[in-house]
């Protein structure tokens, strides 16, 4: 073979090659919701729990891949819209009753009775037939406070008619959770040295039998709770609360129920940074405040017999949000990966989805998860970046099926005509999860997504 063809041959392979290794890389080039470059594979490259005394669960890849697609049934313009017309610092969605909408029926003309041939004693007496009550129906409604006054508002998921309930003024409330269907609220605001947490418990008054509106001056009467209190969960079914407070050296968690003020003490730790959760009448979740530089872990509070036992650990920057049925938790880490521990096997699945748990909120068959997903996440310390407010996300809300890992995006709220940019918190479906609800953390104003 001549020189020059040998050096034809060795040319054309070169080129062959750079071909099948373009092809290849490009076609690896996928992207999940949330990821913030393509390529990344999740599986191989995560092991979020290093040296532990819980023994580490096994990272199973679902049996299918998870495959991600757009809802095309999809209409943002009509389904997503905001509720509020203020920052709200809580809210709640609940049934309400209220008159219904009749269509307006033109009476016929008036009869001529010059001509009549009715006996005038007959049309004399008077007629016995009672009025006819009005038509009433019950409605999704939602009530909310209003972060600068503390005043409640309320209206309607499928008619945005935004009234003043109460006028107690409250300065400045940084947290509000409802119970008992709306008819109780718990503030959280700053005394006046501005370091001092207040806690109010408050009874809402109630509306009349036909549910329509009652004059905006009510006020709300109810009792405080000991100062400082760290944090505050609400039972799955919100007729009581979980809160924790420092007694001496030691972390306290009382329960309370929000109609008769009674109390119980269920929870006592020497450890004092506690994040809870409630998802069901049979247990409490605690889990140290996350942070991207230390391990964190998880524990289950068993309300029968008031055992504490760990459930997770050595994961640094560890967020987590338990499934209803108490079976399944989904975590984050400081990559903000999602995966799904199921606490009867000690295993976990990697959802291939960036976004963090407190962005979620579980269906309640818990099967399915909505979440708020970044399009960006970048690579930082998270959460604490996202806590403090160095880092805001623009989300699209996915549903996400926990059994296959399928997802399907819902929304993408930035690219509504006239849409906003939205980064998602405090996510919570209505009983008939025909609704999703969330408030913007960017200005902390309320939204709805309808999911019919």
């Amino acid at each position: 073979m001549s020189k020059r063809n040998l050096i034809f041959l060795i040319i054309t392979l070169i080129v062959i090659l750079l071909i099948i290794f373009g092809f290849l890389y490009f076609n690896s080039n996928k992207q999940n919701p949330g990821e913030e470059s393509p390529g990344i594979n999740f599986i191989s490259q995560f092991n979020p729990f290093g040296k532990t005394t819980v023994k580490p669960p096994t990272q199973v890849p679902p049996s299918n891949p998870p495959v991600y697609q757009p809802n095309p049934n999809l209409d943002v313009n009509v389904k997503l819209r905001k509720i509020s017309s203020m920052p709200i610092a809580g809210f709640i969605a609940f049934s309400k009753e209220r008159l219904k909408d009749v269509p307006v029926i033109t009476p016929p003309p008036p009869v001529d009775t010059s001509t009549s041939t009715l006996d005038t004693k007959t049309s004399d007496k008077k007629t016995n037939t009672k009025p006819t009550p009005p038509l009433t129906e019950f409605a999704l409604a939602l009530r909310y406070v209003d972060r600068a006054t503390g005043n409640v508002y309320q209206t309607f998921a499928d008619k945005i008619l935004e009234k003043r309930f109460t006028a107690t003024i409250i300065p400045k409330i940084y947290e509000a959770y409802f119970g008992n269907k709306g008819e109780s609220v718990v503030l959280r605001y700053l005394k006046n040295d501005d370091r001092t947490i207040q806690t109010f418990v408050g009874t809402l008054p109630k509306e009349s039998p036909l549910g329509g509106d009652t004059t905006e001056n009510n006020e709300i009467k109810g009792v405080f709770l000991p100062e400082d209190i760290k944090d505050i969960s609400l039972a799955s079914d919100i007729s009581n609360i979980f809160y924790l407070f420092n007694f001496g050296d030691n972390t306290i968690g009382t329960t309370m129920n929000l109609a008769t003020k009674n109390k119980a003490q269920v929870f006592e730790s020497a450890f004092s940074e506690w994040l809870s959760f409630w998802p069901n009448n049979k247990m409490i979740t605690l889990t140290t405040k996350p942070t991207s530089l230390f391990p964190g872990y998880m524990y289950v509070l068993d309300l029968t017999n008031k055992n504490l036992r760990q459930v997770l650990g050595n994961i640094n920057g560890l967020t987590t949000l338990t499934s209803p049925d108490g079976k399944l938790v989904l975590f984050g880490d400081n990559t903000v990966s999602l995966s799904v521990y199921n606490l009867n096997t000690k295993s976990s699945n990697l959802l291939g989805v960036k976004t963090l748990p407190e962005k979620c909120v579980w269906g309640k068959l818990s099967d399915f998860i909505y979440c708020a997903v970044p399009k960006f996440t970048g690579t930082s310390q998270y959460p604490d970046v996202w806590y403090q407010g160095e880092v805001s996300f623009s989300d699209q809300i996915w549903k996400i099926n926990i059994t296959d890992g399928n997802a399907t995006l819902i929304s993408d709220p930035a690219t509504v005509p006239g849409g906003e940019s939205i980064d998602g918190i405090k996510l919570a479906l209505d009983d008939g999860e025909n609704y999703l609800f969330f408030v913007n953390k960017k200005d902390s104003f309320l939204w709805e997504l309808n999911l019919k």
